[in-house]
């Protein structure tokens, strides 16, 4: 495989959404991705405005274009993960990092802060440990990545050792299934921040009817063509628990309460913005000092984290000096 060269600048119709950081802005050159990663010719097509893309309803499509993007803009040179594992969509995964160095260097005069001295926890870190591959590339921060499925960590162990990665990105396994942070920080260890893309869904039906809401607005539900039932993947534990979304992010931010003096900020995803009060009044009943919520968006697409600290600001400050 040829070394990586950076693709030449996307064209002008760059979408204001994304962070300014974020390498993913316009349209892909898909010559240059395919000279590095001639896999993904296969599945380029034209899409309905007569532009080259891939067909997002075939996870191997999404596979492939996501091997393609991590090696042209990230150098990772080894990544692939089992058959029905979360895909993720990187554009929106390197927002949530960006924004939330922004909200980090808050704390530290406004200046982003890098290096491996910033240490990150990323709590379900999937087969794809997509997290921390993209903020040790940006911002060369080092992370530990757990995660209750051990066959997700399998995965996950075999891309950080295949890019050489195992002195920044640490692995470990939740052993408690109802736990989040308990029995994976350990005493007296110190993160600058937590970040979760929790379980959306309360059950297989309900993640489901999201996977054909997905196919109806990317215009590819057909019912004559047989459709996979998830475009992008995703086991049981990566995409519902009992209760959803709202019960996962209540139990983290309960959980969180117990770590406060260890985590500068704790965040997380959340898909549902109807969730976002109910999240902000527990916090505010736990003793959340400060709680951010932070709107993202990809084209179309809108999503947002919510991120909270129990410590004051000059306690925020002094963790950096």
């Amino acid at each position: 495989m040829p070394a990586p060269r950076k693709p030449q600048p996307p064209a002008a119709d760059t979408s204001p959404a994304l962070h300014p950081r974020n390498r993913h802005q316009g349209r892909y050159d898909f010559d240059a991705l395919i000279a590095q990663c001639p896999e993904l010719a296969r599945f380029v097509v034209l899409n309905p405005y007569g532009k080259r893309s891939i067909d997002f309803a075939d996870p191997a499509a999404v596979k492939a274009f996501n091997r393609a993007l991590l090696y042209a803009y990230y150098s990772i040179a080894q990544w692939d993960i089992p058959p029905g594992y979360l895909c993720p969509p990187i554009p929106g995964r390197a927002d949530y990092l960006h924004h939330l160095a922004d909200l980090l260097a808050t704390d530290n005069g406004k200046t982003i802060l890098r290096g491996d001295q910033v240490r990150l926890l990323d709590v379900g870190t999937g087969a794809n440990v997509i997290y921390p591959l993209l903020g040790h590339h940006e911002y060369g921060w080092h992370f530990v990545a757990c995660d209750i499925d051990p066959t997700a960590l399998a995965s996950a162990q075999a891309i950080v050792a295949g890019n050489a990665l195992d002195a920044a990105i640490e692995l470990r396994r939740q052993a408690q299934p109802s736990a989040v942070f308990e029995g994976v920080i350990a005493p007296g260890e110190r993160f600058a921040a937590t970040l979760c893309n929790p379980p959306f869904h309360a059950g297989p039906d309900e993640a489901l009817s999201g996977s054909r809401r997905k196919w109806k607005n990317l215009g590819k539900l057909d019912p004559s063509r047989k459709l996979p039932t998830l475009n992008f993947g995703g086991q049981s534990n990566e995409l519902w628990c009992e209760g959803g979304e709202r019960a996962f992010i209540a139990r983290l931010a309960e959980e969180s309460r117990a770590f406060a003096t260890q985590v500068c900020w704790f965040s997380t995803l959340l898909s549902k913005a109807g969730n976002v009060p109910l999240l902000q009044g527990q916090l505010s009943k736990l003793g959340a000092v400060s709680v951010k919520v932070v709107e993202m968006g990809q084209g179309q697409k809108r999503s947002r984290f919510v991120a909270w600290s129990y410590l004051q600001k000059a306690e925020r400050r002094a963790w950096w000096t």
